[in-house]
């Protein structure tokens, strides 16, 4: 089995992308076998996943935004496969690959299969794995609502002009979180439980949060009246927010909510009233720059 040989699965909207289509053949000139399938519905990524890994190939690659990168890691980690996992980032927010250093230049992105993998954790909620980061409350319900014609307009900013436009919606939800030494329940308007760091197109949520530590990074925006009267200001102007935060770090976090909770796991919607979080230590080997800000142990 050659250990130059990967397989690119790239999410359809990204066929006609000159960018990638050079980047496949660039690595294939340095001596790749590089073979490339396409997404067209739900539950292709898994599939190619899965006939990847009966096929032997050593290396998978995940070209497309959050959601293809955290379906192509999920299918990885369920198959317990020894493969490993190169992200070539191709969404809007690209909020992993943005926090983990990846190049959004596919050739750069494809150029990173040649540095070593290093296992990392992800984090698991029932059946479900996430690679970056589930969130909660109203920051999760701006992130569904913004359009894609809005996003190819704006970007990532187009995240935050639909937060800014929705202030009118903000309601807050009453939840109680329970972990190792931690308890908090009270009333929140966004929550962040991060192996990654940033969400919603480059917003921090758990800025400290790092992918091989073992933990996930909790992070809550407690909804006090004070705070809901001036979060527009806040956001407007940058100032202050952070310092309104309740975080810690936890191996796994039990979430409660007796009218239930909306949850965004890097794109993929969840709803549940009682649901429990925890990081999954070491679960995908992943090709990262050495000199990731994710990683405790660089290099």
């Amino acid at each position: 089995m050659s250990e130059r040989k990967a397989l690119l699965i790239l999410h359809g909207k990204q066929a006609m992308n000159e960018a990638v289509r050079e980047a496949v053949n660039g690595l294939r000139e340095r001596g790749w076998q590089l073979d490339v399938r396409l997404t067209w519905e739900g539950g292709d990524a898994q599939r190619l996943v899965r006939e990847a890994l009966a096929g032997g190939y050593p290396h998978l690659v995940a070209g497309g935004g959050d959601g293809t990168l955290r379906d192509v890691a999920q299918a990885m980690a369920q198959a317990g496969t020894a493969a490993s996992l190169a992200l070539m980032p191709l969404g809007t927010a690209n909020d992993f690959a943005r926090a983990a250093g990846v190049p959004l230049e596919p050739a750069q992105a494809l150029a990173l299969l040649d540095v070593p993998a290093q296992a990392i954790d992800l984090g698991g909620v029932g059946e479900q794995v996430f690679l970056n980061m589930a969130t909660g409350g109203f920051g999760s319900q701006v992130t569904a609502n913004t359009s894609e014609d809005l996003k190819k307009v704006l970007g990532a900013a187009a995240y935050l002009f639909t937060g800014l436009s929705r202030f009118s919606e903000l309601r807050a939800a009453s939840v109680a979180l329970q972990g190792p030494d931690f308890h908090w329940q009270g009333e929140l308007l966004a929550l962040g439980i991060g192996n990654g760091r940033q969400a919603g197109g480059g917003h921090l949520l758990c800025p400290q949060a790092q992918v091989d530590d073992g933990l996930l990074d909790v992070s809550i925006l407690p909804a006090p009246q004070e705070v809901v009267g001036t979060l527009r200001d806040l956001l407007s102007d940058g100032l202050g927010l952070d310092n309104l935060f309740v975080r810690a770090r936890l191996p796994w976090v039990e979430l409660k909510s007796a009218e239930g909770l909306d949850i965004n796991l890097d794109g993929e919607p969840l709803q549940g009233d009682s649901l429990r979080f925890e990081a999954l230590p070491g679960a995908l080997r992943v090709h990262l720059p050495h000199d990731s800000a994710l990683l405790s142990r660089p290099g």
